[in-house]
């Protein structure tokens, strides 16, 4: 898969469903540092929120900076209210991050502003990190890429979360098979959208949570309540 940096730019190689093609993933994915932010960062009235998508993102040398953006433009209702976040973005850095190979790059507060203000790359600042480290940032956070001025491969982790009611960026269930599912752990098949996404959204026949095509019980939805 590629993804477009900026206009003129060259393509990013990103690769999608890390669960089953980098199991090591799962242990990002389902880390309970970094569930426990998205929990209390995203809206507190949600009863459950699920993964968005994960994929790898490589920045090659001498790649210009990405467009700058708000990961939750990809949803079409705006504006969003300020008080209601809906998602929370990881990046991960599988190498170094410095200023020089392309950190991402992140407009401090842009959170606090309206979708429809726009910066320039001298606004924002990079996020430097060693090789293991995380970034996290809300939806409606401006950055982008940095450009790599290096002669190395910059490469990273992006793993993003989203309220349990809203459709994922990643089709989550069409990316792996219902046996790839039931060989997770159950917090990550209850990440991947097998549990209601609200009170009654998502259930099956009868009103059965989706949990009991991987476990044949009998969750209802009338179960689930905020957490």
């Amino acid at each position: 898969m590629v993804h477009p940096g900026a206009d003129d730019s060259p393509p990013q190689p990103r690769t999608g469903a890390l669960l089953t093609r980098v199991p090591a993933s799962i242990a990002l994915i389902a880390h309970p540092l970094v569930l426990d932010v998205v929990e209390r960062s995203l809206w507190p009235k949600k009863t459950t929120f699920q993964l968005h998508l994960s994929q790898s993102i490589a920045i090659g040398p001498q790649s210009p900076a990405q467009h700058l953006h708000r990961d939750h433009w990809c949803f079409d209702f705006f504006p969003f209210p300020r008080d209601v976040d809906v998602e929370v973005s990881t990046i991960w850095a599988l190498n170094d991050f410095s200023e020089v190979n392309g950190a991402t790059r992140v407009v401090p507060d842009s959170h606090r502003t309206p979708d429809d203000r726009r910066y320039e790359l001298a606004d924002t600042v990079p996020a430097e990190m060693p090789r293991g480290s995380v970034v996290l940032y809300l939806g409606s956070t401006v950055h982008g890429g940095g450009a790599n001025r290096s002669d190395r491969t910059r490469v990273g982790i992006n793993v993003d979360y989203v309220l349990g009611w809203l459709r994922q960026e990643e089709n989550q269930y069409l990316s792996y098979s219902l046996d790839e599912v039931r060989a997770m752990p159950e917090r990550v098949q209850r990440l991947l959208g097998y549990e209601t996404g609200a009170y009654a959204l998502g259930y099956l026949d009868g009103g059965r949570s989706p949990m009991t095509l991987l476990t044949g019980g009998n969750e209802g939805f009338q179960t689930f309540a905020p957490r």
